[in-house]
């Protein structure tokens, strides 16, 4: 889900509270802050060698002692509204940046309302980008990753 559709869709909620539902079900406290909006741009090559770009808004969640906060919909949508345009945001995709015992991000994949607003997040994973160049064609009996194979 890209910044402008998750502005939209928390835009129609106003006041309502929002609430982040983690891959494996669990949640972020209820009362956690955004404290960052931030663009992350990752430049990289592949072990392939190709050169490849991404980027991403990030929305960074933290848990403070304040139990009684409660994050809107209106107002996580001023939030990201004030970095939305000098940071260039509206069609990145969102993640957001948990710390429970080591520092995750999980690209919200869904949103739904009914007493709250809940951001549904997933995962990420690892892949190899190059697989034409390090992984063997089927029936293939060489070593996919021997020196002169073009694999890193």
């Amino acid at each position: 889900m890209n910044t402008a559709e998750l502005t939209a869709l928390l835009a129609a909620f106003g006041e309502k509270p929002v609430s982040f539902v983690l891959p494996d079900g669990g949640r972020i406290p209820d009362h956690a802050h955004i404290t960052e909006v931030g663009r992350i741009d990752r430049e990289f090559l592949d072990c392939g060698g190709v050169l490849r770009r991404t980027s991403f808004c990030c929305l960074q969640a933290w848990v403070a002692d304040d139990t009684e906060h409660r994050l809107t919909a209106g107002k996580l949508v001023a939030i990201i509204g004030r970095a939305l345009e000098p940071l260039g945001l509206a069609a990145l995709p969102v993640e957001v940046e948990f710390e429970d015992g080591l520092i995750s991000q999980f690209p919200v994949v869904s949103v739904s309302a009914g007493d709250a607003v809940v951001l549904h997040l997933g995962t990420k994973h690892t892949d190899c980008l190059a697989k034409e160049v390090c992984l063997p064609a089927p029936g293939a009996t060489e070593n996919c990753c021997a020196p002169e194979s073009g694999c890193c």
